[in-house]
């Protein structure tokens, strides 16, 4: 195995941190970040739980970042996931843990956004023999299969000479994530949410000879997290994909590098089954946003006061301490570095790093 050090994983070390994770039954929890407190939260829980991490931005994500009142929209989503990389490449390191650097669901009209990113890469590579991002995702669902595996083809010959890995994603993984899919519909016929074993053997036959990619094959995953029963997870479709491209390319078990989208709300069991048939990486961001609201609100309505008056009324206490910032975005990011603990839980991961 490569000699993996702490820092942004890229290349022969990010394939490490994946064939690591598939050879020791567990996976990675992939938290999305919007700004320095998540990204800060991510890294302290990694941390604690000695444990690799896979940290993302959405396009949304990443524009925020970059301020949302920044005036051109998509050179705040190119600036900010670049202003990002930059503060996860510096930290990480220090923080002594692993990272895989990727970007979230980008539909066709985001291509030109994961396009400025490799940009970005190539120019970072040029400097330092190292892309800014371990991967990106180009979630082409909803075109045609030929349509979305040959745009991503095209994708993955410019990332693959960086040794950049792509992720795509087949079948439809319900729900919506930052106006990428639509809502759920409570009852409605969810059929689509199955991704075809034939499709992502078509996928294997496409990529593979170009370079590294991972499959979010969709299983009756969702974004977000919906009434109990809406849901119904299938793992067993992760499995007859594997068995299928095994046995028609004769590769060793699951050769497939499966992703898990929507893992918030997922039974630990349905978790433990998908890890099993080769899902390295899970998805996670409603939970984790609930935890730093969560802990938040709780600050608030226990100190209301402080909210509603810079000095009390009637003893004249000035309440600075209890609204200063870090008092309480403090409280949020410890929210997600508890949350994040069970995560690393489910998942097998903690104590499970291979950095060096």
């Amino acid at each position: 195995m490569a000699d993996v050090r702490p820092g942004v994983v890229t290349g022969e070390a990010y394939r490490a941190v994946i064939e690591a994770a598939k050879a020791g039954g567990y996976a990675l929890p992939a938290v999305n970040v919007v700004g320095t407190n998540s990204v800060n939260a991510v890294l302290e829980a990694a941390k604690q739980a000695k444990s690799d991490v896979i940290l993302q931005l959405s396009n949304g994500g990443a524009q925020f970042f970059a301020g949302k009142g920044y005036p051109d929209a998509h050179e705040a989503m190119v600036l900010g996931a670049v202003s990002c990389a930059h503060h996860v490449h510096l930290l990480a390191q220090k923080y002594g843990v692993c990272v895989a650097l990727h970007t979230d669901h980008a539909n066709k009209k985001l291509i030109p956004w994961v396009s400025d990113l490799v940009g970005h890469s190539e120019q970072h590579f040029e400097r330092t023999g190292q892309p800014l991002f371990s991967s990106h995702m180009l979630d082409l669902s909803e075109l045609p299969l030929d349509e979305n595996l040959s745009l991503s083809a095209d994708m993955l010959k410019r990332m693959a000479r960086l040794d950049m890995s792509l992720e795509i994603e087949l079948g439809v993984t319900g729900g919506e994530e930052d106006g990428i899919g639509h809502d759920m519909v409570e009852g409605a016929d969810n059929s689509h949410l199955y991704t075809q074993p034939a499709d992502v053997l078509a996928a294997w036959e496409r990529l593979n000879p170009i370079g590294h990619f991972s499959v979010a094959a969709s299983f009756g995953n969702v974004h977000g997290v919906y009434k109990p029963g809406n849901v119904q997870l299938r793992p067993e479709i992760l499995k007859n994909s594997q068995d299928l491209v095994e046995r028609t390319a004769k590769t060793g078990k699951n050769p497939l590098h499966l992703v898990f989208h929507g893992g918030s709300g997922s039974e630990p069991e349905k978790i433990a089954e998908a890890v099993s048939y080769g899902v390295f990486k899970m998805n996670i961001d409603t939970d984790t946003q609930w935890a730093f609201a969560s802990a938040i609100g709780t600050y608030v309505r226990d100190n209301d006061r402080a909210f509603r008056f810079q000095i009390d009324p009637d003893d004249g206490k000035p309440y600075k301490k209890k609204y200063d910032p870090r008092a309480w975005l403090r409280l949020g990011e410890t929210g997600i570095v508890a949350r994040l603990q069970q995560a690393f839980e489910d998942l097998g991961a903690t104590g499970r790093s291979v950095c060096a």
